[in-house]
């Protein structure tokens, strides 16, 4: 399958106008049996397509998001020259690295998320209100079954790749192992097999800073008058370790907001504090505390070689081909994570290649511009089609 021809530069295209899906899932075939021993049922999934599915139907890739992110990866939902564009717009779209000319490429909102997809935030259909803390504990693993529906739903039986960062990273670790022989390539992005005690830490303050919050009211806050406060320093706490101090001192250095005058107050003086200020106030536009609670929980409890006995029985059963990536300047999940990652993979015979990018960007790397992750991606995915004939 070779790409149509293009008169504009490789990496410039956009995937367009494109529209959030849903489909929802019931009936006694699709009761969710959760690793917490509960079931869920029906399940919603919030879900965006891009590009066409092969007739032999074996060019789909499929997108995990992180943290905060939806299922919105690429292109834009409006004409508004204002809008954003989808979280990996640089990535996805004709002639970028998952070139939509090619790849059929597929992004779903997972389990437990608050933009579309069932979670804390939804409705609970028995009683007609939010579930907040009455949603079940899921994890990384419950994510994969529910995104193993979507796909059978949209017909696909293969996925040339899987591909996410962090928690999306995660995602794409548990399909190789839990799907073998539905994937052909995972792509790992700056994650890990495992929380290390200081990520789960920060975790815990952030969850503390939102349940701290009068308005979060043990979880029964309506979608109005949800626990901002709370949950703006939770997102303040996240993205200090998102950063590296490299990035920082490239941004902010020690620059106060009103030149280099001091203001001689408790409020933000630095350009730094602003930042982060900004960064907690416009997420409480987007996010709901609750998911934000749950979603943490379900990163902390990823542990693969607990889960497996070590990592290399994990990855004993995978089939597919692995390109694992870090990033120098990433300490929330920093290069040693992925490096472990590979050990394990060569440890039990299997067919991984490695990069660790060179970059000041922090952890955040994967999800911006001004590195050679692209390349790397698209250099893979090429690899992967010639292996598989398409």
């Amino acid at each position: 399958m070779k790409p149509e021809s293009t008169s504009k530069p490789a990496y410039q295209e956009s995937a367009g106008l494109v529209e959030t899906n849903r489909v929802t899932f019931q009936g006694d075939n699709f009761i969710l049996k959760l690793e917490s021993g509960k079931t869920l049922s029906p399940v919603t999934v919030a879900y965006e397509t891009y590009g066409q599915l092969s007739r032999d139907r074996d060019n789909a890739v499929l997108v995990c998001h992180a943290l905060t992110g939806d299922a919105h990866a690429a292109g834009r939902h409006t004409h508004d020259p204002k809008e954003k564009p989808g979280w990996w717009d640089m990535l996805i779209g004709p002639g970028k690295p998952l070139d939509t000319r090619r790849y059929f490429v597929i992004c779903s909102n997972f389990l437990g998320g608050c933009k579309g997809t069932t979670g804390p935030a939804e409705i609970n259909p028995a009683t007609g209100k939010p579930y907040g803390l009455h949603f079940p504990f899921y994890t990384v693993k419950d994510m994969v079954k529910v995104q193993k529906w979507l796909l059978d739903h949209l017909g696909v039986k293969r996925l040339l790749a899987v591909i996410g960062g962090s928690l999306g990273g995660m995602q794409v670790l548990q399909w190789a192992i839990t799907f073998p022989e539905m994937v052909v390539g995972a792509l790992p992005i700056a994650t890990t097999a495992r929380m290390s005690p200081q990520a789960i830490a920060f975790n815990e303050v952030a969850r503390q800073a939102i349940m701290s919050d009068p308005q979060w009211n043990f979880g029964l806050y309506q979608p109005e008058h949800q626990p901002a406060s709370g949950l703006a320093l939770a997102r303040m706490i996240g993205h200090i370790t998102y950063l590296s101090q490299e990035a920082m001192l490239r941004k902010f250095s020690r620059r106060f907001i009103n030149g280099s005058q001091r203001g001689y107050k408790l409020e933000a003086d630095f350009q730094v504090e602003s930042y982060l200020h900004h960064q907690g106030s416009t997420f409480v536009n987007r996010f709901d505390a609750n998911t934000y609670l749950y979603i943490t929980r379900a990163m902390d409890y990823f542990d693969l070689p607990s889960d497996y006995g070590n990592l290399e029985k994990a990855f004993s059963h995978c089939q597919c081909s692995f390109l694992v990536i870090s990033f120098t300047s990433d300490w929330l999940f920093p290069p040693s994570c992925s490096q472990e990652l590979v050990k394990a993979l060569r440890t039990a015979g299997k067919n991984v290649s490695y990069c660790n990018i060179g970059s000041d960007q922090g952890h955040d790397a994967f999800l911006l511009p001004g590195n050679r992750m692209g390349e790397v991606i698209s250099g893979f995915l090429t690899r992967l089609e010639n292996e598989v004939n398409l």
